[in-house]
């Protein structure tokens, strides 16, 4: 394949200000089609962003279109349909996360996609940033020893301000859905994906009725690993806060910004890693390396890297997060 044709289904904010601008970067894609259900919209984008053909839902795009991959920039609740639709027409997908609202909808996508053997990657940009990759290379080195214990905290507005987001039946949670789903998979990715046994979570609802606006839980893993999570749209904070730590038992890494602490004998010294993009610099660029490995994948070039399988396994923890919230207690994760 010389050229991939993509299509975007959904012209929200993520796919305004990130999706079109970086795909429109890569020279081995040409934007072939969008789908939006708002046609004032719809017709702006497409003449913004010069792309040939533009429908009103995913059903005419599919049948009028030949482009070789979708990418799924919806509300959360339409991911289902759209994901099975385009699988079962014979499209690679990206969609953005979460891929579903619950791990049975999460399920019969992958299904979908191993039915028809097509990619189905998720969009977990988090794992494309610069340092997060470094992070990955200095833990698979060894430069820490044996990883056991992953602290993640993002605590930032909420990422949408669409009626959608704040509707537990369309959204299908809060803030774990929005920021701790990612945390959660970078965790245990950096970890290399040690079984959840156990966990318990708090949730808050602070400025939010139906949905979670703050969350925080402990979760027990296989080899006497843990991760410890902790998101919020609504703590009183100075500024937005996102950070990362891995220790192990010879040293730590730490993100944003980002440092390496090893044990020299006695002490412990500060390796500093040289990396000087700034906090937005390594979040654009998360997304422009999400879409090239994407690409790369419908292309045959690389494996995916962030696959529908292992969103299904992260929604099966999440789901015992809301148990575990609702209950007040620790439960099993089977």
């Amino acid at each position: 394949m010389d050229e991939i044709k993509v299509a975007i289904v959904g012209l929200g904010s993520v796919a305004q200000l990130v999706h079109l601008p970086n795909l429109s970067k890569i020279k081995s894609v040409k934007i072939q089609s969008v789908a939006e259900i708002k046609a004032s919209r719809r017709r702006a984008i497409a003449e913004k962003f010069n792309i040939p053909e533009s429908y009103k839902d995913h059903h005419e795009l599919l049948e009028k279109s030949d482009v070789d991959a979708v990418i799924i920039a919806t509300p959360t609740g339409l991911h289902k349909e759209i994901a099975i639709d385009c699988l079962n027409a014979r499209k690679d997908v990206l969609v953005e996360k979460p891929i579903a609202r619950n791990y049975k909808e999460a399920s019969a996508i992958v299904q979908a996609a191993i039915k028809n053997k097509k990619n189905l990657m998720v969009g977990m940009n988090l794992r494309f940033r610069p340092d997060t990759l470094l992070l990955k290379t200095l833990i698979q080195s060894g430069e820490i020893g044996d990883p056991f214990y992953a602290k993640a905290v993002w605590i930032r507005r909420q990422s949408s301000g669409e009626k959608w987001f704040m509707r537990r039946e369309e959204a299908g949670g809060g803030v774990i859905l929005d920021l701790g789903i990612s945390l959660l998979d970078l965790s245990l990715w950096l970890l290399d994906y040690p079984d959840v046994k156990s966990l318990s979570t708090q949730n808050y609802f602070q400025t939010t009725k139906t949905i979670e606006d703050t969350s925080v839980s402990f979760i027990r893993c296989s080899d006497s690993k843990i991760i410890n999570i902790e998101t919020s749209w609504a703590l009183p904070v100075e500024k937005d806060e996102f950070k990362l730590s891995i220790y192990g038992s010879k040293g730590s890494v730490i993100s944003t910004p980002l440092h390496l602490y090893k044990k020299v004998e006695d002490k412990i010294v500060n390796l500093k890693p040289n990396l000087s993009d700034s906090p937005s610099q390594l979040f654009n660029k998360s997304y422009l390396n999400e879409l090239k490995s994407f690409i790369g994948a419908v292309r045959g070039l690389n494996p995916l890297f962030s696959t529908g399988e292992r969103a299904v396994e992260r929604l099966k923890v999440i789901e015992g997060m809301y148990r575990s919230a609702k209950k007040n207690q620790e439960i099993k994760i089977s």
